[in-house]
């Protein structure tokens, strides 16, 4: 089961941008990598095409390894970062907040 997925509110918690919060924009399950918004920005020069696309530098998000975020829970109107265990409710298994006991 995938601890962290598309459209979750995570941590970085390594790497050059420690400290940003963001959102799942995508996860790459088969290389354990996740690309979340405004995390790991990346210069990218593209050519014009003949569709009309312009040419130039363009910034965009690149992504970063799985183990390096961690998903945010709300304890207390609070945003913070938790590990994920799995638990079985109402016969269906769902994510659970570790600091909380709560689903995610």
């Amino acid at each position: 089961m995938a601890r962290i997925r598309k459209g979750d509110q995570v941590l970085v918690v390594a790497g050059k941008d420690k400290g940003v919060e963001g959102k799942v924009i995508t996860v790459l399950h088969e290389q354990d990598r996740v690309i979340v918004e405004g995390v790991n920005r990346v210069k990218k020069h593209t050519r014009a095409g003949q569709t009309g696309a312009e040419g130039g530098i363009i910034t965009t998000e690149a992504s970063i390894h799985i183990s390096n975020v961690m998903p945010l829970a709300d304890i207390d109107g609070k945003k913070t970062p938790t590990r994920v265990s799995s638990a079985v409710v109402d016969g269906k298994r769902t994510r659970v907040a570790r600091k909380t006991g709560k689903e995610i």
